[in-house]
């Protein structure tokens, strides 16, 4: 039996749901509402501690709703979750989502939160994945479900990219990740394995095409080799965000003997920072490692294959990471924590990892000095968080 009610939303929880709360107080995670509003909804799932639903109609709307521009979004695209959201009002929600995620899982209840800079709201993805329909189109995931939803054009994808999404087709695949240069124009494309029979139709010739294709970006006056199989930011806009955010929370480095970059890719930070000093840094991807040995040849650096949390930490001053999703963990924390670094700069892309990371660093001796959020992923929930971290006693 379908159940409906009408929900008083109260704030927003990690990945940008609504929270409310059912008349004998049970928490609601409402999918498709805003801190401020009511919305009737319709129950999708009920646990024994927090309901979730769906917004079915809004009552009374915040004052940062808008209509989707997108009108893919509007047939159902899964890939822009917050285009309901002012673009300007976005950057402020996620601060909020990462200050109350501190407070509620990193036990600070005055962390210090910041809003940074972002990126422009449309085009700027120049790396996108794109699934495949049975028919070989290409398009995003319909919200929550593998369906696909066929795309002509992206708004927020580069120009040279979405052009592609309308005449690439690949049957049999899974997926395809695309990537363009800001910098120079080229194209890569990569195809996620599907059927043994996959096969690419209509690449412009320029487009280079598999895992040993690559790409040169330039961020913060350094030109890095990227290629197809090669994680990189959401653009060289984003990455160069990244880095001066990442070099302003590293603060006076200036008596800094030597670093470390974990979870390094390939090697954008010990690329572009610090420059002068002897680095150490450790990836597992192999792809991402052939890259940062090609970026870091003029560099004082140490570049080593293999999993951080292995990793044997030597002893440096800084640590500088950007862990996957799930974050450092355990088993990170405890390499970071071995170099016996008085300043470490955490790059978080969750705001519950961050909030876990944070209150594991802290039992291991060091404070949270302060998080700035980038909005890098404009029309999603998906935060981009910095964060220093001192060691307490130096």
């Amino acid at each position: 039996m379908v159940m409906e009610l009408e929900l008083a939303v109260e704030r927003l929880a990690v990945g940008g749901n609504g929270i409310a709360r059912e008349p004998d107080g049970r928490v609601v995670f409402v999918e498709g509402a805003l801190p401020g509003e009511t919305v009737r909804a319709e129950i999708v799932s009920r646990g024994k501690d927090f309901w979730r639903a769906r917004t079915l109609e809004v009552v009374e709307a915040a004052a940062t709703r808008v209509a989707p521009p997108c009108p893919h979004v509007r047939a159902g695209c899964g890939g822009c979750g917050w285009q309901y959201v002012a673009t300007g009002a976005q950057p402020t929600l996620k601060a909020a989502m990462v200050r109350d995620a501190l407070a509620r899982q990193g036990r600070l209840a005055d962390a210090v939160v910041t809003v940074g800079s972002g990126v422009d709201g449309f085009g700027y993805r120049t790396t996108l994945r794109a699934g495949v329909a049975p028919d070989g189109r290409l398009g995003l995931r319909r919200q929550a479900s593998h369906e696909i939803v066929r795309l002509s054009d992206c708004p927020v994808a580069h120009p040279a990219l979405s052009a592609l999404l309308g005449t690439l087709r690949a049957p049999g695949a899974d997926g395809v990740v695309m990537r363009v240069s800001e910098a120079s124009g080229e194209r890569t494309l990569l195809v996620v394995p599907g059927a043994a029979t996959t096969r690419l139709e209509g690449v412009p010739a320029d487009v280079k095409v598999g895992a040993d294709a690559f790409l040169f970006e330039v961020v913060d006056g350094q030109r890095l080799r990227v290629s197809a199989g090669s994680f990189f930011q959401s653009s060289a806009r984003s990455a160069e965000l990244l880095v001066d955010a990442v070099r302003r929370a590293a603060g006076d480095t200036s008596g800094m003997a030597s670093w470390a970059d974990l979870y390094s890719g390939i090697g954008l930070f010990a690329a572009t920072l610090f420059g002068d000093v002897a680095v150490v840094a450790v990836e597992l991807s192999a792809s991402s490692v052939a890259d940062a040995q090609l970026n870091l040849a003029d560099r004082q650096a140490a570049m080593i294959e293999g999993d951080v949390e292995t990793w044997t930490p030597a002893p440096v001053d800084l640590v500088v990471a950007d862990p996957s999703r799930s974050g450092l963990g355990r088993g990170g924390v405890g390499a970071v924590t071995g170099t016996g670094a008085g300043t470490v700069v955490l790059v978080s892309c969750d705001a519950a990892a961050l909030a876990r990371d944070t209150a594991l660093l802290a039992a291991a001796g060091y404070r949270h000095a302060g998080s700035e959020v980038l909005d890098l992923f404009p029309q999603t929930p998906h935060v981009e968080v910095v964060t220093r971290f001192e060691r307490i006693g130096g």
